[in-house]
């Protein structure tokens, strides 16, 4: 099997991808009943931040910010539409170079915004000209922890992000709303992600719960998919599928598990990257052509690929096209 997924962009995906141990993508149209076209209004009663604030973030550090972070780095994608989605988009001073998959407005709000890491580590030097009062860095290997130890070494805050599920995608931008005094903008935003998921659960109460593949790419060989206790198998779950699940640390899975797994849909990720990735191409492959998927016809390419491996304030979009994906019959 070939490669199907750039290097580059396959590796700054997959660790996003990956159970931690101790990666243009439109908006969905809203389905009938869900409420997901009027986003709730601020609430009034929000808390403020009360600095110094002591937060904890997803890799069990203890950051401390004496007061409101005025300039904020993001090394992450994900982490760039959290801040922009609390109107916080002025406060960016470094993004990363990877900018595919951005809503129009945020592409625009970062184009003049210096760029601080590419695919490999960090710019250093670039971020200490920066000067930020806060950095958002990606866990799991996304961004490198020699990087953040180093950064943090230097006097940094530095807040590292890695959700495993999608209650933890929404922790997340609560937990960036109480750093940057947003708390009532990251309510805003939870509350209407609240409406789709809910929408969702809901059109996929009592369904069967077919078994589903979802290929993330095939890279030198290797099949990479959702590992377990990921964020993208809690998705495949909350859609109505049974995810069938790779590797804890590495997320790929064995060709010969993947047969015995037999999975009754397989959705195609990285054909948001590949358009000659089709239902006939996969059929074609040694050993694939005997999956239930693939002679019931249930071979489905993704283009919201980023919608759904972007554990940002529009992975409630990417829930709704997988549940689409995999229950149509829900939302006729």
């Amino acid at each position: 099997m070939s490669p199907r997924l750039g290097a580059p962009l396959f590796l700054f995906i997959l660790p996003l991808l990956v159970a931690a141990c101790a990666p243009s993508g439109a908006s969905q149209t809203p389905f009938p009943g869900s409420s997901q076209s009027s986003p709730a209004s601020i609430p009034s009663a929000q808390p403020e931040t009360a600095y110094p604030v002591i937060l904890h973030d997803d890799a069990g550090r203890e950051v401390t910010l004496d007061a409101a972070p005025g300039r904020i780095v993001s090394l992450a994608p994900s982490n760039t539409e959290i801040v922009c989605a609390l109107d916080a988009c002025d406060r960016l001073v470094g993004v990363p170079e990877y900018r595919v998959g951005y809503p129009a407005d945020v592409l625009a709000a970062i184009e003049a915004v210096p760029v601080v890491v590419s695919y490999g580590p960090v710019d250093r030097e670039a971020i200490v000209e920066a000067d930020p009062d806060l950095i958002l860095a990606a866990g799991n290997g996304v961004t490198a922890t020699t990087d953040i130890d180093a950064l943090t070494g230097l006097g940094y805050h530095v807040l590292v992000l890695y959700p495993e599920s999608l209650d933890e995608v929404i922790a997340d931008i609560e937990l960036v709303g109480q750093a940057l005094d947003a708390q009532a903008e990251a309510a805003s935003v939870t509350e209407a992600m609240a409406v789709t998921i809910a929408a969702v659960e809901a059109a996929v109460a009592g369904a069967d719960r077919p078994r589903t593949f979802y290929e993330v790419s095939i890279f030198e060989g290797t099949i990479y998919t959702a590992g377990t206790d990921s964020f993208l198998a809690s998705l495949i779950e909350i859609a109505g599928g049974d995810p069938i699940l790779g590797d804890p640390l590495t997320t790929a899975i064995a060709l010969e598990d993947l047969v015995t797994a037999d999975p009754e849909v397989i959705l195609l990720g990285d054909a948001a990257y590949d358009p000659t990735l089709t239902a006939e191409s996969v059929a074609e492959r040694p050993g694939w052509d005997g999956m239930t998927a693939v002679t019931t016809g249930r071979v489905l390419p993704l283009p919201e690929d980023i919608l759904i491996t972007r554990p940002g304030p529009r992975i409630v979009d990417g829930l709704e096209a997988l549940a689409r994906a995999i229950h149509p019959e829900a939302f006729d």
